[in-house]
């Protein structure tokens, strides 16, 4: 084969192997979200006989921290054996986390918002059958210098009984990294806030000396510390 040839075969090798590293890459982006969880939600009022009603968030979500933008998707399941009926299911922010926009569901006016809650919508279903679910997106905004939760009850259209509520659960970060593009939350996890301006973290108090050096701290240090060294060095020409 001629040189020409087996160039242009390598190098539709490595444009395909490229574009396929690029497909896995996009994938993973997208599964972000991937794991649901009914963490933190709790049966208020007994339901009808034969439906079970619960809610699901993503164990994972993503705060942008130019924008403070993020987008959260927010289940609700019958897990049961009979229908629904109707039923509607609030999606509330708390604290540092607002709700901006929840696609197919209406703005709560603030004087009929939960107490302590800064933003809410809610989303109407006619009927949820045995065994379906309904997801719904929605549009944030978290303020990683507070905490932040959201709550999501499930009740009847009037809203006389709630058959289940998940939350207030917080969203939050225990090892922030400063000056990253983004910041990384878990459900379930209580938010240790980053300085408004980005370049330090919070002090709250003669408290934060005396705690033990656990975990995070551990967490934070080895990130300061590590770093990647690489030299090359051109070998001298002999006389």
């Amino acid at each position: 084969m001629g040189s020409r040839y087996m160039t242009a075969i390598t190098g539709s090798l490595l444009a395909a192997s490229f574009s396929a590293a690029m497909i896995f890459a996009t994938t993973a982006v997208a599964d972000d979200q991937g794991k649901m969880s009914d963490a933190g939600g709790k049966v208020v009022d007994k339901a009808p006989a034969g439906v079970k009603l619960t809610t699901l968030l993503p164990e994972k979500i993503s705060v942008d921290n130019s924008s403070h933008k993020t987008s959260i998707t927010a289940t609700v399941k019958n897990g049961g054996t009979k229908d629904s009926g109707k039923i509607r299911v609030w999606v509330v922010g708390f604290d540092g986390l607002e709700v901006k926009g929840v696609k197919g569901c209406s703005a709560i006016a603030k004087g009929n918002l939960p107490a302590g809650s800064n933003s809410g919508f809610s989303c109407a279903i006619d009927n949820l059958a045995a065994g379906d679910s309904k997801s719904y997106a929605v549009d944030a905004t978290f303020d990683t210098s507070k905490t932040g939760k959201i709550c999501l009850p499930v009740q009847t259209s009037d809203g006389k009984k709630t058959y289940w509520q998940q939350g207030p659960v917080p969203f939050g970060n225990r090892n922030p990294t400063v000056g990253s593009p983004a910041t990384p939350l878990l459900l379930g996890t209580d938010n240790k806030p980053v300085a408004p301006n980005g370049d330090a973290l919070p002090s709250t108090g003669p408290a934060d000396a005396v705690l033990p050096l656990g975990a995070a701290g551990v967490t934070l240090a080895a990130a300061g510390a590590a770093g990647l060294w690489w030299t090359r060095r051109r070998p001298q020409q002999q006389p």
